[in-house]
């Protein structure tokens, strides 16, 4: 499973890195499209979202993203009448109020969770493509180190209620991952970051991405799954491999305008 896992990762992401800086926007708008309806099915798959209220909001999560891409600044607005679309559509469709709450949480849980949180990745990318791979990067670099000081050396467990493999000691392994990533990508992508903010960004993206790693093992438990697919061989799901950039990416926006790098 290991080799699995090394093989697919070193034919991919040297195509992913090519594919990200050297293709205009669009095409990474095209890619992302791609990512938010997979992984948006994956999450629907694992809570048994079916019939119109998924297409609904499949086509509700594609709008969000094209609204960010076209015009950011409706993106509020067109959230809100998302909102409502799923509530009236819940309305016309059953016809008994019983379990609507129910009905109506999985669905829109999956388009704020995944489209609302990937749209911020559209943010990033106007900024320049060396964003995106700073973000990736980072982020994976954080979950590997996590991984093997964790395998290593771990004891404690960080959280087993939600995810029974994490330890404490693996939290630890991604930060100093995510540091060491985002301080060599200062030096090699990144020379406008200072030495103090490619730290502290790497730092937060190590502890964001633990948590954005453990809201998404909080819900394949609750939902009884162990991955969100068998999509990429030996990795699981497309949800599984960006479920920190999902929670890092937001953050990543942010601390870029309090640095003041957003005009």
């Amino acid at each position: 499973m290991h080799l699995k896992r090394l093989f697919v990762a070193i034919l991919l992401l040297p195509l992913l890195y090519l594919y990200i800086m050297y293709l205009p926007r669009q095409y990474f708008f095209f890619l992302l499209i791609s990512v938010s309806v997979i992984s948006m099915m994956e999450f629907y798959f694992m809570y048994r979202v079916y019939g119109i209220l998924r297409y609904l909001c499949l086509i509700l999560g594609t709008s969000l993203l094209t609204i960010s891409y076209y015009a950011p600044d409706l993106l509020a607005k067109i959230l809100g009448l998302c909102v409502m679309a799923v509530l009236a559509t819940r309305l016309i469709v059953k016809k008994t109020p019983l379990s609507s709450l129910n009905d109506i949480a999985g669905p829109l849980v999956g388009v704020l969770y995944i489209p609302l949180f990937l749209s911020f990745q559209i943010q990033l990318r106007n900024l320049g493509p060396e964003w995106i791979i700073f973000l990736f990067a980072t982020v994976w670099a954080a979950d590997s180190m996590a991984y093997y000081i964790g395998k290593g050396l771990g004891r404690k467990k960080l959280y087993p209620e939600v995810s029974p493999n994490k330890t404490v000691a693996g939290a630890v392994g991604s930060l100093l991952g995510g540091t060491a990533c985002s301080l060599l990508l200062k030096i090699l992508l990144i020379p406008q970051l200072d030495l103090y903010q490619a730290a502290f960004l790497g730092i937060m993206i190590g502890i964001i991405s633990i948590i954005g790693d453990l809201v998404e093992s909080m819900f394949k438990r609750d939902a009884g799954v162990k991955d969100s697919s068998v999509i990429i061989p030996g990795h699981g799901g497309i949800l599984d491999k960006i479920d920190g950039a999902l929670f890092a990416g937001p953050m990543l926006y942010a601390m870029l305008n309090v640095f003041g790098m957003i005009h």
